[in-house]
């Protein structure tokens, strides 16, 4: 590495142009460089096509998985714009938008009432991070034709063929300078990314094309069309249709907000079990201009409160009194529900838009449901009668839990409310409960969506773990990542230790496979080790175990958790075969199917508990020996780490570097 100039001056500053910031620096658009980012690249050219149909101009949107790398999207829009740009010279608006950021017709509302894309980069994103694209657009008579390559313009606009036809097609390339080559689009992942934005956009036929050779055994349909004429509620109608329904309808409406900013559209019902308990199968998926909004929001928040507080207010009305002590984690436990909003000015927490943040729209929706769910309710006394007592049961299993002190999922510990990055699980009672750890709010997303949610609880840490032992007890005590996690366990910490009050039968600690995740595994296990050493004696604590890599020949595919069963496995079962090797670079590399059979999943996965010596006369010297071991190795003086490491070297036989 070259030193440090110390005659810093104007020559040093650099000026990135085009799409130069893009290339250097993706994650500061796509979130990253793993599998989530890339396959994050045609949701932005589809929003378009998208935006296209919710406008009113487009009838039908093609996606095409021409090979692993390799995806065409097509619509029957009006097509991009083809003449110059009056501020670009020599440029047609078909060259700005793929080249320049911050260029489209989603900046105000006169071309697109709403629109997924609000920054106007998506198109040159995708643009930039692909070895080549190639955009067509059928407008004026003719089709053009305009090639790119890593960002830069190829040639100049081709004037093509005559057509009556319009619209716009994109087919581009991943690149591997940018994603490595290890970088294939899933077919699974692609198909439902148009099954949602089909029946986010009703009456808008989505088709779906894959190349055969791509699909395997589990794969989806290599041809398949869309098409929702009711928007969700028919497809949360396909996604319970099997399932034991408390509601005989799913409540459902389109609802336009004030001065004509928008709309919210809605589909709700709620599931038993076969014996007309609560239900595990819950969920409450949200999104706005048909961007999933996976860590919910506003129009959330409008929507749970508006159902909670129609379902209160029709309990008042039949005087039924336990209505008053319902909250919307009642009403929404065994809900499943949809509710998306298309709205003028939408503002989201990140480029990912992952989280809506208008505080406006929570009153929007709810004041959009309020009348709708009311009237619901009113014309069906009997089912509303049903659902309001079993919420009522569901309440008082609730408070019966939390006054009589025992474990229970969904209620605050004594000390504050649960920590809302906390992904709960819905089984009551500890038995076959676990809280996985996870490092960075990535890895949490991907851990969510692969988790059993009646057993599993999430839990993401952020930012750099405290060492609770080279630091004081004022800083353990100001330190709002262990005390959030402290609570969530329950059981308290030191003396105050109450292993009956713990609310997760296994704590797992699940971290990268890498040299940062052991140094953060190993912060949190000196951390449990001395704030609640009896969480170890208990034998709660696990450290799961994700594979280092993915090795494939064809559809024979396995996961690899070490250097050495990697060696071991080009020897024998993939000898003198033509390999793909992929190497997990963390957690959030991996989508949650993945990470779901290799990590979570209690059949599949590999868990390592820690453990302590026991305390009886044999193991007290163990304990002794321990003690003074993790003081030395985690404590505040580096000389004994150094010494640790001097007179272990000579063990190391493989160091990966």
């Amino acid at each position: 590495m070259a030193p440090v100039k110390t005659n810093y001056s104007a020559s040093d500053i650099q000026v990135l142009e085009g799409l130069e910031p893009v290339r250097l620096r993706p994650g500061m658009y796509i979130g990253g460089t793993d599998e989530k980012a890339w396959h994050h690249l045609p949701i932005e050219i589809l929003d378009n096509s998208v935006d296209e149909a919710v406008a009113g101009f487009a009838k039908k949107i093609t996606v095409n998985l021409i090979d692993a790398k390799t995806i065409e999207i097509s619509d029957d829009g009006r097509g991009i714009p083809v003449d110059e740009h009056p501020k670009h010279p020599g440029k047609s608006a078909l060259e700005v938008i793929f080249s320049s950021l911050h260029s489209g017709g989603k900046f105000n509302n006169s071309v697109y009432k709403t629109s997924g894309g609000l920054h106007g980069v998506g198109a040159a994103v995708v643009n930039a991070l692909s070895r080549n694209t190639t955009v067509t657009v059928a407008r004026d008579g003719y089709e053009w034709t305009l090639n790119f390559s890593r960002g830069h313009t190829v040639g100049t606009i081709e004037k093509g063929a005559a057509t009556k036809t319009t619209g716009t097609r994109v087919r581009f390339t991943l690149d591997d300078d940018i994603f490595g080559a290890g970088a294939v689009f899933k077919p699974y992942k692609i198909y439902r990314m148009a099954r949602a934005k089909a029946f986010l956009t009703r009456g808008v036929k989505i088709e779906f094309i894959c190349n055969p050779e791509l699909i395997g055994e589990d794969g989806p349909p290599a041809n398949q069309t869309f098409y929702y004429p009711n928007g969700v509620a028919d497809f949360l109608a396909e996604r319970t249709q099997d399932k034991h329904k408390l509601l005989p309808n799913i409540f459902s409406g389109i609802v336009e907000f004030p001065d004509d900013s928008g709309h919210v559209e809605w589909a709700l019902t709620v599931l038993t079990d076969e014996h007309g308990a609560a239900s595990d199968d819950g969920f409450l998926s949200s999104f706005c201009n048909t961007i999933a909004t996976i860590d919910g929001g506003t129009h959330e928040s409008g929507f749970r409160s508006a159902i909670t507080k129609g379902l209160k207010n029709f309990g008042e009305k039949v005087n039924n009194k336990a209505a008053e002590k319902i909250t919307a984690e009642d009403m929404f436990d065994s809900a499943c529900a949809i509710v998306s909003v298309f709205y003028k000015s939408p503002q989201f927490l990140g480029q990912t838009k992952e989280k809506l943040s208008n505080p406006e729209v929570a009153r929007y929706t709810e004041r959009a449901l309020s009348d709708p769910w009311e009237m619901f309710l009113a014309s069906d006394p009997k089912t509303a009668n049903a659902l309001l007592e079993f919420v009522n049961n569901l309440a008082a299993a609730r408070i019966k839990i939390r006054a009589a002190k025992e474990v229970a999922r969904k209620t605050p510990t004594k000390r504050a409310r649960m920590p809302h990055k906390l992904a709960d699980c819905a089984k009551h009672g500890i038995a076959g409960t676990e809280l996985f750890i996870v490092e960075g709010d990535s890895a949490g997303g991907t851990a969510k969506q692969a988790r059993d949610r009646a057993t599993q609880a999430i839990l993401p840490l952020r930012g750099k773990v405290l060492n609770v032992i080279s630091n004081s007890s004022e800083k353990l005590a100001d330190n709002k990542e262990m005390n959030e996690l402290i609570d969530v366990i329950g059981a308290g910490a030191g003396k105050n230790f109450d292993e009956t009050k713990l609310r997760y039968e296994k704590i797992i600690i699940m971290t990268d496979a890498d040299v940062d995740g052991s140094h953060i595994a190993s912060l949190l296990m000196s951390n449990f080790y001395n704030i609640m050493p009896e969480l170890i004696h208990g034998g709660h604590l696990y450290l799961a175990c994700p594979p280092l890599y993915r090795i494939a020949h064809g559809t024979d595919s396995t996961y690899v958790a070490s250097e050495e069963e990697l060696a071991e496995l080009k020897e024998t079962r993939f000898k003198n075969k033509k390999i793909e090797i992929s190497r997990f670079k963390g957690l959030g590399e991996m989508n949650p199917s993945q990470l779901k059979e290799t990590t979570m999943n209690p059949k599949t996965r590999r868990l390592i508990r820690v453990e302590l010596p026991p305390r009886t006369d044999e193991g007290m010297e163990d304990l002794e020996k321990t003690k003074t071991l993790v003081s030395e190795l985690m404590g505040k003086k580096p000389e004994f780490r150094f010494r640790f490491i001097t007179e272990n070297a000579k063990f190391v036989k493989d160091l990966d570097v």
